[in-house]
C-alpha cells in the first residue's frame, strides 16, 4: 500500500498528525493508498513557506512567471498519459474523459503563458495639468484552494496556475479521495523552475479546511464542491475579511424543443448525463422535454441507456466507470430508491449492475426515469451520479420558468433548430453557463467559468479574465511633478483643470 505524503517548500513532507485517510481504487473497492490528513499546525507550515516565498516570487517580472509557465505546460504534457492514469485509478473515469479533463485544466496553464499581457494597466496622461493616471494589477499573497474529487487535475488548475502566474503564492487542499495526480502536479511544477514555497499542497480534511478558512495570512480562498459547503467556505473567509469564490452544486437541465434532431439530442444527453459516471458538476441530470417531443426521446434514450457498457476505466472499450467511493454509491442508490417511492417512473434501472471479476468494486448502471414533477427531491436535489430525469413541459415558457425557478443556476442547454426559440432562452435564462446545441457549456480557459443562484457564492467567476481579476488587486495611482513656485495648501477637494 502507498503512503502518500503533503508537497511543501518544494519537497515531499510526511504527515505528523497520526490521522490518515483511504484511498480507494473504485473499480475493486480495494484501499490502494493512505492519505495523510494534516493537522492545523501542518497547514500553517504551510503557509509560512507560502508566506516567505511571496515577496520575491511578487517581484519576480511577469515574463520569467511566464516562462516557467511554458515549461511548466511541457512537462504536463509529456506526463499526460502518467497524470491520467492516476486519476482513473483514484476516481474511476474511463482513461479518454480523464485525458480530457486534464486537457480542460492544460488549457488554464496555457492562458497563463500570456500573463504579462494579461496584467497590463490603463494609462492616462494629463488627466489634470502637468498630472498623469494609471492603474496596475498587484498580487493579493497567500491564495488558497480546496478542491472536489470529481476532477482531480481540472478543477486546481482552475486556480493555481492562475494565482501563481498573477505573482501570488498557493496552498492546494485537493481531494482526500483522489490526491496522486495533485500530487505529481505539484511536483511538475517544481521541476518546471517554480521556487520552493510558490506551490505547496496539504492533504486533509475538515480540520485543514477550517485552518485555511482561520488563518490571517491567507486572504483568498478558491473553492468547488457541494452548495452546503459551498455556503460554509464563503460565510466563514468573508467573515474574516478574506476574498472568496466558492462555485457549489448543480441540477443542470437540457431543454429539447419538438423540432430538435431527436438524434442529436439522445446522443448528447447520453454523453452529458453518463459520461464520469454522471460525477461531473456540468453532468445534465434534467431534461426537459416540451411538446411531443417527450415520446420520442425517450423511445431514443431507453435503449441507449440499457446498453451503456460500464466497467473499469483502464478498459477502453467502456463508456463509464465506477463511482469513487463505496459510500457515494450508497448515496446515489438511495437517490434512485426515492425516485420511485416519490412516483416517478424508473425505466431503467441500474442498481444492481454486478460485474464479473470486480464484484466489490463501486458500480452501478445508468439509471433513467420518466415522468419527474418539480416537487420531486430527484428533481430538486443535486445526485452527482448517472441519473436522467426526465421531465415533460407543454410549453417553451413554463420549461424556462421551471428552470429559473430552480435552486441552482450553473449550467443549461437547449436543443432546437429554431434560432429565435434560442436567442430567446439565451436571453431569459437565469442560469450562468448556458450551451445551445451543446450539451455541456464549459467556457475555454480565455472565457470564465462560473453559474448563479446557489451553484456560486461570490462575485467574481473562475479562471479566464475573471481569474486575473481574484487573485490580483486593482491600484490606482495618480502622480504630479511640481515645478516652479508651490501654491500653499489647498482645503478644497481637488479637481481636475
Amino acid at each position: 500500500m502507498t503512503n502518500l505524503t503533503h508537497w511543501i517548500n518544494g519537497k515531499h513532507v510526511e504527515g505528523t498528525s497520526g490521522r490518515f485517510g483511504d484511498v480507494y481504487n473504485p473499480a475493486t473497492g480495494e484501499v490502494a493508498a493512505q492519505v495523510p490528513l494534516a493537522s492545523t499546525a501542518e497547514l500553517n507550515a504551510a503557509v509560512e513557506a507560502a508566506k516567505a516565498a511571496f515577496p520575491d516570487w511578487a517581484a519576480t517580472p511577469p515574463l520569467t512567471r511566464a516562462r516557467i509557465m511554458f515549461k511548466y505546460k511541457t512537462l504536463i504534457e509529456e506526463n499526460a498519459d502518467r497524470l491520467a492514469a492516476l486519476i482513473t485509478a483514484e476516481h474511476g473515469k474511463v482513461l479518454s474523459d480523464a485525458g480530457g479533463s486534464l486537457t480542460r485544466g492544460l488549457e488554464v496553464v496555457e492562458f497563463a503563458c500570456g500573463i504579462p499581457q494579461l496584467l497590463k494597466g490603463e494609462y492616462t496622461e494629463q488627466v489634470g495639468r502637468g498630472i498623469d493616471a494609471w492603474t496596475t494589477r498587484q498580487p493579493v499573497g497567500v491564495c488558497a484552494g480546496i478542491t472536489p474529487f470529481n476532477f482531480p487535475a481540472m478543477v486546481p488548475m482552475w486556480m493555481y496556475p492562475m494565482a501563481i502566474a498573477c505573482g501570488n503564492t498557493f496552498i492546494l487542499k485537493p481531494s482526500e479521495k483522489d490526491p496522486s495526480c495533485a500530487l505529481l502536479l505539484a511536483e511538475l511544477a517544481t521541476e518546471a523552475g517554480l521556487p520552493d514555497g510558490v506551490l505547496n499542497l496539504v492533504n486533509g480534511d475538515k480540520e485543514a479546511v477550517d485552518a485555511i478558512l482561520e488563518h490571517p495570512d491567507v486572504p483568498a480562498i478558491s473553492f468547488v464542491g457541494s452548495t452546503p459547503i459551498a455556503h460554509y467556505i464563503y460565510s466563514t473567509g468573508a467573515a474574516r475579511g478574506k476574498r472568496v469564490q466558492a462555485l457549489g452544486g448543480a441540477k443542470n437541465h437540457m431543454v429539447v424543443m419538438p423540432d430538435a434532431d431527436m438524434e442529436q439530442a439522445a446522443d448528447a444527453l447520453m454523453g452529458a448525463a453518463y459520461g464520469s459516471a454522471g460525477e461531473r458538476c456540468m453532468a445534465i441530470s434534467v431534461a426537459v422535454a416540451v411538446g411531443d417531443a417527450g415520446e420520442k426521446l425517450m423511445e431514443l434514450l431507453k435503449p441507449k441507456v440499457e446498453a451503456l457498457k460500464i466497467g473499469p476505466g483502464t478498459d477502453n472499450e467502456m463508456d463509464m466507470g465506477p463511482l469513487v467511493t463505496g459510500a457515494h454509491l450508497e448515496k446515489v442508490k438511495g437517490y434512485v430508491d426515492i425516485g420511485v417511492e416519490e412516483g416517478a417512473d424508473l425505466v431503467v434501472d441500474g442498481r444492481d449492475y454486478s460485474l464479473q471479476g470486480y464484484e466489490e468494486g463501486f458500480f452501478i448502471g445508468g439509471c433513467l426515469f420518466d415522468n419527474v414533477t418539480t416537487d420531486m427531491r430527484i428533481y430538486k436535489e443535486e445526485i452527482f451520479g448517472p441519473v436522467l430525469s426526465v421531465v415533460r413541459s407543454d410549453k417553451f415558457d413554463d420549461a424556462v420558468q421551471m428552470i429559473n425557478d430552480h435552486e441552482f443556476g450553473n449550467g443549461v442547454s437547449i436543443f432546437t433548430r429554431d434560432g429565435d426559440a434560442a436567442r430567446e432562452f439565451t436571453s431569459r435564462i437565469q442560469v450562468g453557463m448556458v450551451g445551445v446545441n451543446v450539451p455541456i457549456p464549459v467556457p475555454m480557459a480565455f472565457h470564465s467559468f462560473g453559474g448563479w443562484k446557489s451553484s456560486l457564492f461570490g462575485d467574481i467567476h473562475m479562471h479566464g479574465p475573471e481569474g486575473v481579476r481574484f487573485y490580483t488587486r486593482q491600484k490606482a495611482v495618480t502622480s504630479r511633478w511640481p515645478t516652479g513656485v508651490r501654491a500653499g495648501a489647498e482645503f478644497t477637494m481637488p479637481t481636475m483643470k
